[in-house]
């Protein structure tokens, strides 16, 4: 059974994923008019190469700014490549919304975020042998995804619980599928598996904390 969240914590929550779509739309919107108004992906490129998450950062490769190496865990997390790459994950990542709202605090929602983002990118770096970079908000919704799979395994245990789980596991076989189908074979799996386990983990971890402990 889930922790009591208030409503005022609630819209807290939904108000922090709004300010995640609107950063991630204005920047890619900002794009498109880069695109349309110098008739070049410049503006772009330049905003994969400073924001995107590349392999070869993890290898030796120069930075294009102090600490980049490290800020990629986060930044790739909010470029896109184009607006159905957006359009596709800020859908997801609003459809999520209520969940998430519900379920835990604001700032447990903060740290799952932010976790599944990161380990969206180590499960690229780790299994990535390609040193081609790596964008999209999909990390951080595969992991939003691995924490309401385990709630609806520690609400549904002994209940039903593949019914309960198969909805989720569906979603997540047919995104990949029309996202694999959208960005012309170049998808992240890599990052999606990563995300998922690190955001089925913080889930456990802050669904537990939410409630007061772990003592029952």
């Amino acid at each position: 059974m889930s922790g009591v969240i208030s409503i005022a914590t609630a819209k807290k929550t939904r108000l922090v994923i709004l300010l995640i779509i609107a950063l991630c739309t204005c920047l890619e919107l900002l794009l498109q008019m880069g695109d349309i108004l110098t008739n070049t992906p410049r503006l772009r490129a330049t905003a994969y190469e400073y924001l995107g998450f590349w392999p070869g950062l993890l290898d030796g490769w120069r930075e294009n700014y102090f600490g980049q190496r490290y800020l990629m865990f986060i930044t790739y997390g909010f470029v896109h490549g184009g607006l159905l790459h957006l359009v596709m994950n800020m859908y997801t990542l609003w459809v999520l919304a209520e969940p998430m709202s519900r379920r835990i605090s604001t700032g447990s929602f903060i740290q799952l975020y932010t976790g599944s983002l990161i380990g969206g990118g180590l499960g690229y770096a780790l299994l990535m042998e390609s040193p081609i970079p790596m964008i999209g908000a999909s990390g951080a919704l595969f992991g939003l995804a691995g924490a309401l799979t385990v709630w609806l395994a520690r609400d549904n245990l002994g209940l039903g619980l593949m019914r309960a789980i198969g909805p989720i596991v569906s979603y997540l076989l047919g995104i990949n599928i029309v996202m694999y189908w959208a960005l012309d074979g170049q998808l992240a799996w890599q990052t999606h598996l990563g995300g998922f386990v690190v955001g089925a983990i913080f889930g456990w971890v802050l669904d537990t904390d939410d409630k007061g402990g772990a003592s029952s």
